[in-house]
């Protein structure tokens, strides 16, 4: 079982994703603690997201996939939404400082964050048509504003790793540092943001939603298609084979879900 860990260090909310296990994969009560956890920062300086044992986040958690609930999986992602979107409407500034893998969702919440800082070992990339899913919920639009249109579009569809130094050149994330280095970095960004003005700071940080904003509808819409597709041969087959440690067939898993 996973948890999340909410600690205040200098007026800042540190949020652990803690469940190394599954490589910091968050279940739907996982989701809900950050949640209240970004919500309840309000009034601090600033909110710092991290993982655990060698991981930042793989999203959320795959385990249920090869035997979906419907109820229980459209909750996982409509609460899904629900965090991003907390983490956007924030009054503080929320950073990802990220050591080791952001997959999926993961990279999503990187997406999300308003800035990133990653360790030199960190990886990044999307995971949906891999394991029967599809990332709406920033890689399919915002990320486009982020990186690039073709840059996020390759990152979307095509399930490939990148590494900390190619995420800093796309623009996906602030700065990389020394595997060691992290604590001291994210302290330094910390310092600079307690010389600034919390008023004109979520004055900034709110109009610099727009695009997020914007892309909103557009998460919603595909999130009702994900719920259509519960259930999928696509999906399950996915969700098998990552379980397994195998590639999936999706054409034979196609054959069936027409036959």
């Amino acid at each position: 079982m996973g948890s999340i860990e909410v600690a205040e260090r200098r007026d800042v909310v540190w949020i652990t994703i803690n469940a190394p296990e599954r490589r910091n994969a968050y279940d739907l009560d996982m989701a809900r603690a950050m949640i209240t956890a970004v919500e309840d920062a309000a009034e601090a300086n600033a909110v710092v997201i991290t993982g655990a044992g060698g991981s930042f986040c793989a999203g959320g958690a795959l385990t249920q996939l090869g035997e979906p609930d419907p109820a229980q999986l459209r909750r996982l992602f409509t609460t899904s939404l629900r965090l991003l979107d907390a983490i956007r409407a924030c009054p503080r500034p929320v950073i990802a400082a990220v050591d080791g893998a952001a997959a999926g969702g993961g990279n999503e919440l990187v997406v999300a964050c308003d800035f990133a800082i990653a360790t030199e070992r960190s990886t990044f990339g999307q995971t949906g048509p891999k394991v029967g899913s599809a990332p709406v919920l920033g890689a399919t639009n915002l990320m486009a504003v982020q990186i690039g249109e073709r840059r996020a579009k390759e990152m979307a569809l095509m399930c490939r790793r990148y590494s900390a130094a190619q995420a800093h050149d796309w623009g996906l994330v602030n700065e990389v540092v020394p595997d060691d280095g992290l604590d001291a970095a994210v302290e330094r960004w910390l310092d600079e943001i307690d010389a600034l003005s919390p008023r004109y700071l979520e004055i900034a940080k709110t109009s610099s939603n727009q695009w997020w904003n914007q892309s909103k509808d557009n998460m919603a819409a595909n999130l009702g298609a994900l719920v259509q597709a519960i259930g999928s041969e696509d999906m399950l087959e996915g969700a098998r084979a990552f379980l397994a440690k195998r590639k999936p067939d999706f054409r034979g898993a196609r054959r069936a879900d027409n036959s």
